[in-house]
């Protein structure tokens, strides 16, 4: 028996529409953006109404039904709603205000608030959708079913809310990964540009895990489920999205509260005026002149719409923004913590640096008649046959100087010490050794020592002669890059890392990091970050499991990369998928762009209300101009929020 669908299961399922007879493409072109084609119909009725209302009064008072029937409903109704749960907001008050409008005798200027107020609605409308832009691509990403492979080898298919942990699955050539598993057959190449931003397609074989979301490229892979549809990589990020869009920061939460306390504080004030100011001027009570009108003039211009959403249209855009970057933010109070930070720490290894090894020189420790180039031929000699981190490094090196590795003999390895073998040169067979130094100090002759060392290294021993091949990380291009960047914004860079001393100083010193906290343990890691963090504000930027402390204690912790570590996406404040370190540049400048939009929206809001309000009171300002003042202010505030859309 099928499972009935839940309807925002139904929009992200991509079934055929058909099998609903509410759900067409015709309907859903004609549902997007409904708020705003509303706005635009009910402006389009109100510019008509008044139109008419030269020649056919009637007429005019028809269209103008139309215009409150069109936006004024869902604004009474959402204000029923928000009157029996006792809540008295801004909805409440604009409605209020063109209902009282209409009352008196100015349904035009009625009408006109309540267009205004739904094009600002839709306006907030639009930019809480494209937010969630990101979040339905990533559902998009990964199907809805699996095949199943069952125990006599056939296959089933079967929604990926019903597939245990543990369940082989087969994923064919050309398809997407549905859940997170474990490689168990086959072997295939598989895109990760989606999740990570990694465009070139990786190797997936036996024992590797594979991402859902993940694009399998050419072969068939069977796979086992080792997290469940609510727990995959790909449902992590989407929460990550949801929780941004749902997060608020401290400030904006501050003005939700003061809208209520402000609204209550305007509807009394408005009735007060009302009431008073005829015993105080001897006006009347109604009329272009009275006191009504001139209270409910004052109630309008006195609304802080704009002030309302000048917060949380700023950070929805900018998150909207960062979210198409690859850039995922728990929240808006993100955006000001990033802003008052003067610190930005880095980890090293994984993060300045790529954690692949790049050899960095040879020398010799022995009076060798042998040429360092000789040396190196005979390393890469017998490096070609391992499969290691520094045997990479001395093929790479070998290649990039054109040196031909030296043919080897009697070859073997030996587990986690080196290797050994016999080379001949000019016409006399060495033994020769390469590896760890406790390997090579059993080789050597009784003159020739091995002094310790703190960087990485691995000793080369041909014969009586001994040479040492030095090792560092090699640095991320976009490193030399993003520095210099964060630099000109005043961020001062330190490094934390568990790395030696001297490992951590070669990466500054290329880097022009003044200051290196090396050989840190993460307790001592974490007491830095700690202290740094109450001093100045402290931006963490670490890449794996051994930095979540840090990253979790630090003003803003951002980690790179690393998206099937829960750990790493849980501790940290700001995620950035493609592993890209110039976009901590991007990130900053974008959180300093968002706090200047935020000071400018609530500069106009706020001017809007001081300048318009007194006037209205004394009858300088008619309703129709205290409308327009206060929808155009709140029009203005959102267009320029959705300047860090860009």
């Amino acid at each position: 028996m099928n499972q009935p669908y839940i309807f925002d299961e139904f929009f992200a399922s991509g079934r055929d529409e058909s099998i609903s007879p509410f759900l067409t493409p015709k309907s859903r072109r004609w549902g997007k953006n409904l708020p705003l084609k509303s706005a635009i119909l009910a402006a389009l009725l109100l510019a008509l109404a008044f139109g008419l209302s030269f020649v056919n009064a009637n007429a005019s008072h028809l269209c103008l039904a139309s215009v409150y029937f069109l936006v004024g409903t869902p604004a009474l109704l959402n204000s029923f709603e928000d009157l029996r749960n006792l809540e008295i907001n801004i909805d409440v008050l604009m409605t209020l205000a063109a209902l009282l409008s209409a009352i008196i005798g100015s349904g035009m200027e009625g009408a006109l608030l309540l267009v205004l107020f739904e094009f600002s609605g839709a306006m907030e409308n639009m930019v809480t959708q494209k937010t969630k832009s990101a979040l339905i691509s990533l559902r998009r990403l990964s199907p809805n079913t699996a095949l199943v492979v069952q125990s006599d080898g056939t296959f089933i298919e079967r929604s990926t809310r019903e597939i245990a942990i543990g369940t082989p699955i087969l994923i064919k050539a050309g398809e997407v990964v549905p859940l997170d598993g474990e490689v168990i057959s086959g072997s295939s190449f598989v895109n990760l540009i989606h999740l990570t931003g990694e465009s070139q397609p990786i190797a997936k074989r036996i024992g590797d895990q594979v991402q859902a979301g993940a694009h399998n490229l050419d072969g068939t892979l069977t796979l086992k489920v080792n997290r469940s549809s609510a727990d995959s990589t790909l449902s992590r990020i989407i929460t990550l999205i949801t929780q941004a869009q749902e997060a608020k920061p401290k400030i904006e939460r501050l003005f939700d509260r003061f809208g209520k306390i402000y609204s209550m504080t305007i509807i009394a004030l408005a009735l007060f005026f009302a009431l008073v100011l005829p015993t105080i001027f001897s006006m009347p009570y109604f009329g272009e002149e009275g006191s009504v009108y001139r209270a409910l003039t004052f109630l309008i211009a006195a609304s802080p719409c704009a002030l309302i959403i000048a917060i949380p249209t700023a950070y929805l855009s900018a998150v909207s923004s960062c979210a198409r970057k690859g850039i995922i933010l728990k929240g808006g109070a993100i955006l000001d913590a990033l802003a008052r930070c003067s610190i930005i720490a880095f980890d090293k290894t994984g993060t300045l640096t790529t954690g692949n090894l790049t050899c960095s020189g040879v020398d010799s420790l022995s009076n060798s008649p042998l040429t360092l180039d000789t040396a190196l031929a005979v390393a890469a000699g017998l490096e070609k046959h391992a499969v290691h981190p520094i045997s990479e490094a001395i093929m790479k090196m070998a290649a990039e100087k054109n040196i031909s590795p030296t043919h080897i003999t009697d070859f073997k390895s030996v587990p986690g010490y080196g290797l050994e073998g016999k080379a001949t040169l000019k016409g006399e067979t060495h033994s020769t050794f390469i590896g760890h130094p406790d390997f090579i100090e059993k080789k050597l002759p009784g003159a020739l020592k091995i002094d310790k060392w703190e960087t990485q290294n691995t000793f080369l021993l041909i014969g009586p002669h001994l040479f040492v091949f030095h090792f560092q990380d090699e640095i991320r291009p976009e490193s030399l890059e993003t520095l210099p960047a964060l630099a000109s914004k005043n961020l001062e860079s330190i490094i934390l890392t568990g790395d030696h001393t001297e490992n951590a100083h070669v990466v500054a010193r290329k880097l022009q990091i003044p200051s290196v906290h090396a050989n840190l343990r993460p307790e001592d890691k974490l007491e830095k970050v700690a202290e740094l963090s109450l001093e100045k504000g402290l931006i963490m930027v670490g890449d794996g499991v051994n930095d979540a402390p840090a990253l979790a204690r630090a003003t803003v912790g951002i980690s790179m990369g690393k998206i099937g570590s829960a750990t790493a996406v849980d501790a940290s404040d700001v995620v950035i998928l493609q592993d890209d370190l110039t976009l901590i540049d991007w990130l900053i400048g974008k959180s300093h762009k968002a706090m200047r939009i935020v000071r400018e929206n609530l500069a106009l809001a706020l001017a809007v209300i001081c300048l318009a309000t007194t006037p209205a009171l004394f009858g300088f300002i008619p309703l129709w101009l205290a409308v327009i003042l206060h929808e155009g202010g709140t029009v203005i505030v959102g267009l320029n929020s959705l300047r860090l859309l860009k």
